[in-house]
C-alpha cells in the first residue's frame, strides 16, 4: 500500500506542476507532425514536421535536466543517468501523429482547452502522453533521487506509419532491460495482435462514372469523412441519412460521407464513410458495370470487420477474433484501390491472408497485394514486471483489473521485454464533442492525465526496484 503522506507529497506536485505540463503539451500540439516523405532530407528522414516535433521533445527534456540527443532526425534519447547506466528501464513516445481529415472542427494544430479536455491533434496519440511520461521521471530527479539503473525516455518520430526510428534506435542501441510505451491503454497490455495491411486493385476502369475518389488517411484509421466526385445530375440525386451532394461542375457531382472514424484495432461502433459512398453509389446505380464488381468488393470488406466477408475470420485464446477494416480509397492509373488493415491473434498468418484475400479479390475480378505485416507479440503477465505495473494501476485508481492484450501496434512489440500502459481509460465516457486518437477532434481528459502521471511515478519506482 501507497504511504499516505508521499501520496499525498505527489498530488501535490502534479498540480503544482500542471499548468506546465499543459503549457508543454501545447507546444508540441501545435507543430505539425505528419510524415512528408517528398520533402525528407539530410537530418530529416520523415520530413521537416517530425523533425520540428523532435528537436522540440528533445529542448523540453534537456530544460527538465536531461542528457539529450538527436539521432539523425531518426529518434531521441534523454536520459536521467542511474548508478548502472548499462541498464535503462525506459519509455518511449513518439511526436509524428496521423493526417487530419475534413472533419475537424477547429484547427487541428492549435491546442483548445474545454471543459477539462485537451482537443488537438496529438493530445491523445502521443504528444500528451510524452509529456506526462517526462514529468513522471522529472518527479523523481526533482526529489535527488538517483535510482539503480538509468531512466530513458526514447523520443519516436516515425511510429504512425514506418517505424523506422525504432529500426535506427535497435540497430545504434542495445535493448531496453525493461520498456513501457504510454500509447495505448491501462490498465497494462502484455500483447498485441498481429497487424497487416494489403491493397485490393480494380480491373482497368474504362469510361467510368467515377471522376476521382481520395477517400481517407491512413491505412490504420477508420475515415469520418470521405468523398467522391461522380458523373451525373445533381438533381436526380435523392438525400439519404448522412451523404452530401454538391456540384462539382462540368457535369460531376461530389458526394460526400459523415461517419463515425476511429483507430483500425477498434472498429466497434464505427460507421465508415467509404462504406457509406459504396453504399450510396451501389443503391443509386451511379457506377459502371465495372466499377460494380469492385464496390461489391469493397462492400464485402467494409461491412464485416470480422473478415467473414472476405474469408479471413479467425480467433483465439490470446488475442480474441481478428478484425479487419478498409481505411482509404483511391483511383490510380485507371484503376481503383481499397487498403486493408487487419489485427490478427496466433491462429492467422500473412500466407493465410494472401491465399483468402486474392481468391476473394479474384472473384471480383480484382487483383490483391500485401503491403506489409506484422506477426502477434506477448510477453509472460506473471512475470514480475506486469504484475508490478498492475499493481501500482489498481492502488492509484482503487480498481481491480487484470492485464489484457490489444489489436493495436505500440512500440512495445518492437521490442524484447516491453508493455503497452495506458494512458487510454476507454471505460470511462467522454463527451460527444471528444474525438478519438486518429479521429476528428481528438482530445484527452485532463483528469486522465494526471491520473496517468500519478502511475507512472509510481510504476517507475516499482520498476527500479527490479533486480536485474
Amino acid at each position: 500500500m501507497m504511504d499516505a503522506e508521499f501520496n499525498q507529497r505527489i498530488d501535490t506536485w502534479i498540480e503544482e506542476n500542471w499548468e506546465t505540463v499543459v503549457t508543454e503539451i501545447e507546444t508540441l500540439v501545435n507543430i505539425p507532425s505528419q510524415e512528408d516523405l517528398e520533402r525528407a532530407g539530410e537530418g530529416m528522414p520523415f520530413g521537416p514536421g517530425p523533425r520540428r516535433a523532435l528537436d522540440a521533445g528533445l529542448d523540453l527534456c534537456e530544460r527538465l535536466g536531461m542528457r539529450a540527443e538527436n539521432h539523425e532526425g531518426y529518434v531521441g534519447t534523454a536520459d536521467y543517468p542511474g548508478e548502472d547506466d548499462s541498464k535503462k528501464i525506459c519509455q518511449i513516445a513518439h511526436l509524428d501523429t496521423v493526417p487530419c481529415g475534413p472533419g475537424w472542427t477547429q484547427d487541428p494544430h492549435r491546442m483548445t482547452r474545454r471543459e477539462g479536455y485537451l482537443i488537438g491533434r496529438g493530445t491523445l496519440d502521443d504528444k500528451g502522453p510524452f509529456v506526462v511520461g517526462l514529468y513522471a521521471m522529472r518527479f523523481w530527479h526533482e526529489q535527488g533521487v538517483r535510482f539503480p539503473y538509468t531512466m530513458r525516455m526514447i523520443v519516436g518520430s516515425n511510429e504512425e506509419t514506418s517505424l523506422r526510428d525504432v529500426e535506427y534506435y535497435l540497430e545504434h542501441f542495445e535493448q531496453p532491460t525493461f520498456l513501457f510505451t504510454p500509447d495505448a491503454q491501462f490498465p497494462v497490455c502484455y500483447g498485441e495482435k498481429g497487424i497487416y495491411q494489403g491493397v485490393f486493385t480494380s480491373g482497368e476502369i474504362v469510361n467510368g462514372k467515377i471522376a476521382h475518389w481520395r477517400a481517407g488517411e491512413a491505412f490504420n484509421a477508420i475515415p469520418t469523412d470521405a468523398s467522391v466526385t461522380v458523373r451525373g445530375a445533381l438533381a436526380d440525386l435523392p438525400e439519404a441519412p448522412g451523404i452530401a451532394l454538391a456540384e462539382a461542375g462540368d457535369g460531376l457531382v461530389l458526394v460526400s460521407a459523415k461517419g463515425r472514424g476511429g483507430h483500425a484495432s477498434q472498429p466497434e461502433g464505427s460507421v465508415n464513410a467509404i462504406g457509406m459512398l459504396v453504399d450510396y453509389l451501389l443503391e443509386h446505380d451511379l457506377v459502371t458495370a465495372a466499377e460494380r464488381r469492385f464496390l461489391e468488393l469493397q462492400k464485402a470488406l467494409i461491412d464485416d470487420y470480422t473478415g467473414a466477408g472476405v474469408g479471413v475470420a479467425a480467433s483465439d485464446e490470446l488475442f480474441g477474433d481478428l478484425t479487419i477494416i478498409g481505411g482509404m480509397a483511391w483511383i490510380e492509373d485507371g484503376r481503383i484501390r481499397q487498403s486493408v488493415d487487419s489485427r490478427y491473434p496466433t491462429t492467422f498468418s500473412r500466407a493465410q491472408f494472401e491465399q483468402a484475400l486474392t481468391a476473394t479479390a479474384a472473384r471480383y475480378g480484382a487483383t490483391y497485394e500485401t503491403d506489409n505485416d506484422t506477426e502477434p507479440f506477448h510477453i509472460d503477465p506473471a512475470g514480475e514486471e506486469i504484475q508490478r505495473l498492475i499493481r501500482v494501476y489498481n492502488e492509484v485508481t482503487g480498481e481491480d483489473r487484470k492485464p489484457f492484450t490489444i489489436g493495436g501496434g505500440t512500440y512495445a512489440r518492437e521490442f524484447k521485454n516491453a508493455a503497452a500502459f495506458g494512458p487510454e481509460m476507454p471505460w470511462r465516457e467522454d463527451p460527444a464533442w471528444v474525438g478519438p486518437m486518429h479521429g476528428d477532434d481528438e482530445g484527452v481528459s485532463e483528469d486522465l492525465l494526471k491520473s496517468a502521471l500519478k502511475i507512472y511515478i509510481l510504476a517507475i519506482k516499482e520498476l527500479m526496484e527490479i533486480s536485474y
